[in-house]
């Protein structure tokens, strides 16, 4: 997180029992630097940085459209706005760099289309670097601007999105031989 770097999790790893402000406030912990002399002098700066931190914290609450459920305890909320505090909890570390692994793993297609326009947002209005890692291709097509395709480690694909996944060599490693003869014949 010093480096920049925030990340998502597929499975996600958030405090239960906590509240959704209190899971999204836990980002926030690297840019908390308390030194000897502020914690000598804690009464003196320690409330301006505080708030600092927490208009960071309100900023993104508000961006990720989740003021109504902010007290909640973040094990009662439905997944797919679990999946929401936990970007916003990344959001909040300010990366320049963020890994998103699967963050459409479970959702239905209204959440996976919802969470879509929150990860757009991020990267048009916040700058942020976006690394994607997805097995969904509607969402990859949607929101990648280049694309590598792996198999077993091995990079077999690399580009533009629909160019990438219609390359013979990711059909053949995703669909079977099968598929990627009917492919390459139909292509014909």
């Amino acid at each position: 997180a010093r480096l920049g770097v925030a990340r998502t999790f597929q499975n996600l790893a958030l405090f239960k029992g906590m509240s959704v402000l209190d899971n999204i406030l836990v980002g926030r912990h690297t840019h908390m630097k308390p030194s000897a002399l502020a914690t000598l002098f804690y009464w003196i700066w320690a409330e301006r940085e505080e708030l600092a931190h927490r208009r960071v914290v309100e900023e993104v609450i508000d961006f990720m459209q989740l003021q109504d459920i902010r007290d909640e305890p973040v094990d009662v909320i439905p997944m797919g706005l679990q999946k929401r505090v936990e970007l916003a909890r990344a959001l909040v570390a300010e990366p320049q760099f963020l890994i998103l692994d699967e963050p459409m793993a479970g959702m239905n297609q209204e959440e996976k289309e919802y969470i879509a326009r929150f990860i757009l947002d991020a990267r048009d209005e916040r700058g942020v670097t976006i690394l994607l890692i997805e097995h969904h291709m509607d969402v990859v097509t949607a929101l990648c601007d280049r694309v590598t395709v792996l198999s077993y480690g091995e990079t077999i694909a690399e580009g533009e999105p629909n160019a990438a996944i219609a390359d013979p060599a990711v059909v053949r490693a995703y669909l079977g031989a099968r598929a990627a003869a009917r492919h390459v014949g139909g292509a014909a």
